[in-house]
């Protein structure tokens, strides 16, 4: 897909990809993971792989790749069209991870961390390069969390790769480098070109680095609290910061049950639904029945 279409609905997450050049195909290959975005409280987290033939590895490094983080957006932007116009030996993935998938996915019932989600993209984007057809052989990533049982579970998963983890790999190893300038690219134009769907009143000025401390994100938060609806889907609601905000500035709702009094909060039986608290059943049906007209079959 285009960029474009991920503007067109940025709540949903999006994958982009290079061509598979067939020397790829036809030789071993290498293939590096790293992320962009994982901490901001604002915008999408973007994943990247990137993957050439182990005898191209020379070549890859006299593309002069180092971690993104250390590179000004001109550099990155240099690199990213060299990675583009190099597709005679190097490919790449990229998916976007977007802020509502972010959040729904970590307020679920069920708890599912970032760290949960970050590894599902990184097994998808390699098993989506192996099943185009991209000879796989070794796999280096980089890591925040826990190296070790990060190296386990992927190698669990594909036993036949030679699997690295480890931090600060995009220092260490040009591949994951490509990866890094892959996802950090791509992140920084979502960032340029998100749409608000949500309408005209988002004041959509200078939302800094989108990382909670940044004075102008923090500002850019400040001014687009709704007291209703909260913010955007360009927010990250899991995040602590929002929550914070959202308990300090939004009104607060609260749901009452109108047959409920203090003594039976929270310990409400299910029976409480068809019948008054302390009067038989048989006698008075719940609201909720006689306003439909409902009545009690007593045979059949």
């Amino acid at each position: 897909m285009d960029l474009s279409d991920f503007t067109k609905d940025n709540s949903k997450n999006a994958i982009l990809k290079s061509i598979i050049p067939q020397v790829c195909k036809d030789e071993p290959c290498c293939l590096g993971i790293d992320e962009a975005g994982r901490g901001p409280v604002l915008g999408p987290m973007v994943y990247g792989v990137s993957f050439c033939p182990l005898s191209c590895k020379e070549r890859l490094e006299q593309l002069g790749f180092a971690d993104s983080k250390t590179l000004s957006e001109e550099q990155r932007d240099d690199l990213f069209s060299k990675i583009k116009e190099a597709n005679d030996f190097l490919g790449f993935e990229v998916e976007i991870l977007s802020p509502n998938y972010i959040s729904t996915t970590m307020l679920r019932r069920t708890k599912y961390s970032l760290n949960a989600i970050s590894m599902d993209s990184a097994i998808g984007l390699l098993r989506l390069a192996i099943s185009q057809g991209a000879n796989i052989k070794e796999v280096y990533v980089d890591t925040v969390g826990d190296a070790g049982k990060y190296q386990e579970k992927l190698q669990g998963l594909f036993p036949d790769l030679d699997i690295t983890v480890t931090p600060k790999a995009d220092a260490k190893f040009p591949i994951v480098s490509a990866a890094s300038i892959c996802a950090k690219v791509v992140r920084d134009q979502v960032l340029k070109t998100w749409a608000f769907l949500e309408g005209d009143d988002i004041v959509t000025g200078d939302y800094g680095s989108g990382y909670p401390s940044d004075p102008a994100t923090k500002q850019w938060l400040a001014d687009n609290l709704d007291k209703v609806f909260g913010y955007p889907q360009f927010v990250r609601f899991s995040w602590s910061t929002t929550s914070t905000l959202l308990e300090n500035g939004a009104y607060l709702v609260h749901w009452e049950d109108e047959d409920e009094d203090e003594s039976s909060k929270g310990t409400a039986s299910l029976f409480s639904f068809f019948a008054p608290k302390n009067a038989d059943p048989r006698d008075k049906q719940h609201a909720f029945f006689e306003e439909r007209h409902l009545k009690r079959v007593e045979s059949f």
